[in-house]
């Protein structure tokens, strides 16, 4: 039975609100910026011309929804991330397998209190890799951690 950690429910709120945020600072700089005839007004001198933070309220939009929409983007990219446990090695994001028996230690000792543990294991010519995994990265990585626990001893 393998066990699966995906991408934690932390970080991808994190993304939306940051999206939302930026959609929204884009939506009052649009009515400030165009529609605000009082606002217009306040920052145009005598001959017309339009001061720095009439400016910014125009042009920010222009800035802010892409980068919503790569942030939205970059969202559905790192949906897909996750860790597996299974019966012989530790999967992260499709990328690194790490075999249970190349695991030299992991170091817990800030789980509990900070959310994240340290896998140490030989990578390739024997060197020692560390990897850091997080609670905010991951969801279920209790039952991971255990699981690793489990097979180390």
């Amino acid at each position: 039975m393998a066990l699966v950690a995906p991408m934690s429910k932390y970080r991808r709120n994190t993304f939306i609100l940051w999206i939302v945020l930026c959609l929204g600072f884009a939506a009052y700089c649009v009515y400030d910026g165009y529609s605000s005839e009082e606002f217009i007004k306040k920052h145009t001198d005598a001959d017309g011309n339009p001061n720095a933070t009439l400016v910014f309220n125009q042009k920010a939009p222009f800035v802010l929804v892409p980068v919503a929409g790569l942030m939205g983007l970059y969202l559905v990219v790192i949906s897909r991330k996750k860790i597996v446990a299974d019966d012989s090695a530790l999967v992260i994001d499709d990328k690194v397998s790490i075999a249970y028996d190349s695991i030299k230690k992991i170091d817990r000792t800030h789980f509990d209190s900070k959310g994240h543990f340290t896998i140490s294991y030989a990578g390739p010519q024997d060197k020692e890799i560390d990897r850091k995994l997080s609670d905010r990265d991951y969801d279920n990585l209790e039952q991971i951690l255990d699981h690793l626990v489990a097979k180390m001893s």
